[in-house]
């Protein structure tokens, strides 16, 4: 067979591998509860003879309900005299020897968390990352981009090494699994990938990437969304016309839909996209259908699901069910099992199911992130379904949004207050305001019944003005990489720093 100039050998031996991993992947689907019961058994089995194997007496645990029994949902908090064993030096602790590395990510309380990550964890990391891709190839029989340039907007690639560990963001430690048949195609250099200050780091990026052939784009909305603003500003041309092959974009970390389009005004055109979900904890799902918006619950990954419904998660006692028992439509908790060592380990997220068969998910928001100043219950996935609605209906694009009660008003009842950066400053405010508050009430009953309660007065908008949300994440030292402005607050204290860059409205 002649290979044609215009195909190359990696893109025409791609198709053939993506059938193969699809085949692989259709085996576990088939079986997902069979498939479930085999990690559980092996995780049970791998780590009964860790500290916390001992101490959870896992030798005794031979199904869910046992392990139920034994070992108690945890956070970071309650795991973390475990993480600190290991790192000062100890094995064998929460899994077999000592991890490779640890994923230092944002904590609440305790500042840092200590992610640990082990041999075989980063190997279905690198894995998940890969077949999400192979999937997309094997559905569109798309191979144009793999000959092209890609890039990942992601934090440092620098590692801290203490007693044999090494220590860094989760993105940055992934930059040391790029496959060696991609080394040529990925920008970013290392040393552009190393520069820690997030603005700088872009215009460097920038330089490297404007004349390449971009073809994969990927990062969380909200940095990529500056890095395509900066290249228009440096071009004065959409992103299309700048890297003309580009058709591909791939995101995780937060819901796209608020952003999109923003997204297709910046580019030019629609492209497909493929959403991730992954985290520190574990590579949990990815998109593997184009129409279909639900995430593929990755079963065979090394990681054991539980979930408990997000209305009982702090009740005493709350049902822990495992997805033979979970329904579609319900706001779950997400609880974790995983061969780096996590047990029981709550990771913070809210998930619903979208189908069964296979099991596939969106992620709602954060366990910690809603408003319930009143009972209200709003989630995530409602302001965010409301804030996509009101920019499709009414033809505007926004930069960033996050919502906050205000409990203490000057003038009149409490209200939630939405603080929203717009693309550009739109005539009709109040417009908006109606239209989302209609959709909240539409979505939400407790918030209906609290405005038509006279409890609450209808939702109030305030115009952050242009880099308000960037000041903010730089007030707090967290300007680029991974980190996410929640969209979510119960109290004041993002909304506190918002006030002070607000425009007149």
């Amino acid at each position: 067979m002649k290979i044609s100039e215009t195909t190359s050998l990696k893109a025409l031996l791609a198709k053939p591998f993506a059938n193969r991993i699809q085949v692989k992947m259709q085996k576990w689907m088939a079986k997902p509860l069979k498939t479930q019961n085999a990690v559980f058994q092996n995780l049970i089995k791998q780590a009964s003879s860790t500290r916390f194997g001992k101490d959870h007496e896992f030798d005794t645990i031979k199904t869910h309900a046992d392990f139920v029994k034994k070992v108690p949902v945890r956070d970071y908090e309650a795991l973390k005299p475990y993480v600190e064993l290991i790192i000062h030096g100890e094995k064998n602790i929460l899994w077999k020897g000592r991890p490779l590395y640890f994923a230092k990510t944002s904590g609440t309380t305790s500042g840092a968390k200590y992610i640990p990550i082990t041999d075989v964890s980063i190997k279905a990391q690198v894995q998940a990352s890969r077949n999400a891709i192979l999937c997309y190839i094997n559905e569109t029989g798309n191979t144009k981009f793999v000959d092209g340039k890609m890039i990942f907007l992601q934090g440092s690639p620098m590692l801290e090494k203490k007693k044999g560990i090494k220590f860094g963001r989760l993105s940055g430690i992934s930059a040391h699994y790029i496959p060696r048949y991609l080394q040529k195609n990925r920008l970013p250099s290392w040393d552009t990938n190393c520069i820690e200050d997030w603005e700088t780091k872009v215009e460097a990026i920038i330089n490297e990437t404007i004349e390449e052939n971009m073809t994969i784009i990927a990062g969380i909305p909200s940095w990529v969304q500056m890095y395509f603003e900066k290249i228009h500003q440096h071009t004065g041309k959409t992103i299309s016309e700048v890297f003309k092959n580009f058709n591909l974009f791939i995101y995780g970390g937060v819901n796209f839909e608020p952003y999109r389009s923003k997204f297709e005004k910046l580019i030019g055109k629609k492209v497909d996209s493929i959403e991730f979900y992954p985290a520190s904890e574990g590579f949990f799902a990815f998109q593997n259908k184009q129409k279909d918006k639900g995430m593929l619950l990755l079963l065979d990954s090394g990681i054991f699901y539980e979930f408990i419904k997000a209305e009982d998660f702090f009740n005493d006692n709350a049902a822990r069910i495992t997805l033979k028992d979970v329904v579609l439509g319900v706001n779950y908790v997400m609880i974790i099992s995983t061969n780096a060592g996590l047990w029981a380990y709550n990771v913070g997220d809210t998930v619903e199911f979208t189908s069964i068969n296979p099991f596939k998910i969106i992620v709602t928001g954060r366990i910690k992130h809603f408003i319930s100043a009143f009972g209200e219950h709003v989630i995530s996935k409602e302001v965010e379904l409301a804030m996509r609605e009101v920019t499709e209906i009414y033809n505007f694009g926004i930069t960033e949004f996050s919502v906050a009660p205000q409990l203490n008003p000057e003038n009149g009842l409490p209200f939630h207050e939405w603080f929203i950066e717009f693309e550009e400053f739109p005539d009709n405010i109040k417009e908006i305001e109606t239209f989302l508050d209609k959709s909240m009430q539409d979505q939400n009953s407790y918030y209906f019944d609290l405005v038509a309660g006279k409890v609450l007065q209808p939702l109030k908008i305030r115009v952050v003005r242009k880099n308000g949300f960037n000041d903010y994440m730089r007030h707090i030292g967290k300007l680029g990489g991974q980190n996410k402005i929640p969209k979510l607050s119960n109290d004041r204290s993002i909304a506190d720093f918002l006030m002070s860059v607000i425009t007149a409205n």
